[in-house]
């Protein structure tokens, strides 16, 4: 019988006020310097606002190589529209998953000029055989993320890949990715805890956007408020429990490609001749074709 290896905070960030497309407010969480630690994962954004003018002027059309977009909502309407003619109306509960390929250029405007607008966005990069593919679009509403009801009164939702919880195995909507992509949305009550089991070779990191969290083993273990991320260590569990109020929280997790990493903008390749070329390319117009 195999011992569990709980895994523990090596890295500690807090998320940072920005903001990107036309206006909108948010937080980013990590995205910029350093990458190669979060591999495969290039950014998480949080957008959060009750005012319209942090949020009205949207992210009007522009272009994206090479990576992955996945934008789950948790209030409000965004439309999505792209050069390949897609159109997806993201609503509560919902997930776009934008695969950028060699090229795509799209636009995510509200679609709501009142209450509150609040989600994530996450960046995957693709690995080299894969980052000049033909770009894809999948628009998933929210039937497809039910919320399981856990025995501990914790509540799951899985937007990627598949855990075993309660002797069960639960599955998301996007499989067979070749970075093996794990995106959990947790919700435990207070002082509730969950041990979930996340494959030894993935990286791993956990997002509190509400409450507050214990994480790891040892007799210190890692807390991690509301707004701050932290990056995990070696393991195949992750251990975490609730302080005094409920906690939401996302895990997410995914295979390391180990490739160099080059990004400028809305463009990510492995080298930086490959990032001239795209700027060319869609300069001339010819970025999606």
């Amino acid at each position: 019988m195999s011992i569990r290896q709980d895994r523990n905070i090596v890295e500690t960030l807090v998320g940072r006020a920005a903001s990107d497309g036309d206006g909108v407010k948010l937080i980013r969480v990590f995205g910029g310097q350093g990458p190669e630690r979060f591999d495969p994962f290039l950014m998480l954004d949080e957008f959060g606002s009750d005012q319209a003018a942090d949020y009205i002027g949207g992210f009007p059309s522009h272009p994206h190589r090479g990576f992955e977009t996945v934008t789950y909502m948790l209030e409000g309407r965004m439309l999505h529209e792209d050069h390949l003619g897609n159109r997806g109306l993201l609503e509560p509960g919902g997930v776009q998953w934008m695969t950028a390929g060699r090229g795509i250029i799209h636009s995510e405007m509200p679609q709501q000029d009142s209450g509150l607008m609040r989600g994530f966005q996450l960046w995957i990069n693709l690995p080299a055989a894969e980052k000049m593919q033909p770009a894809g679009y999948q628009d998933l509403p929210p039937a497809d993320f039910p919320a399981h009801r856990l025995t501990n009164g914790a509540t799951l939702k899985v937007i990627a890949g598949d855990v075993q919880l309660d002797g069960q195995t639960y599955s998301g909507p996007i499989q067979g990715k070749s970075t093996e992509p794990l995106y959990l949305d947790l919700h435990l009550p207070a002082g509730g805890e969950l041990a979930i089991p996340v494959a030894e070779h993935l990286n791993a990191l956990i997002y509190v956007y509400e409450g507050e969290v214990e994480l790891g083993s040892g007799s210190q273990p890692g807390k991690l408020r509301s707004k701050h991320l932290g990056r995990l260590g070696e393991g195949d569990t992750v251990s975490v429990r609730a302080g005094e109020s409920d906690a939401r929280l996302l895990l997410i997790a995914g295979r390391p490609l180990r490739e160099p990493i080059v990004q400028y903008g809305p463009f990510v390749m492995n080298r930086r001749e490959e990032i001239e070329q795209a700027v060319l390319d869609y300069r001339a117009g010819r970025l999606a074709s």
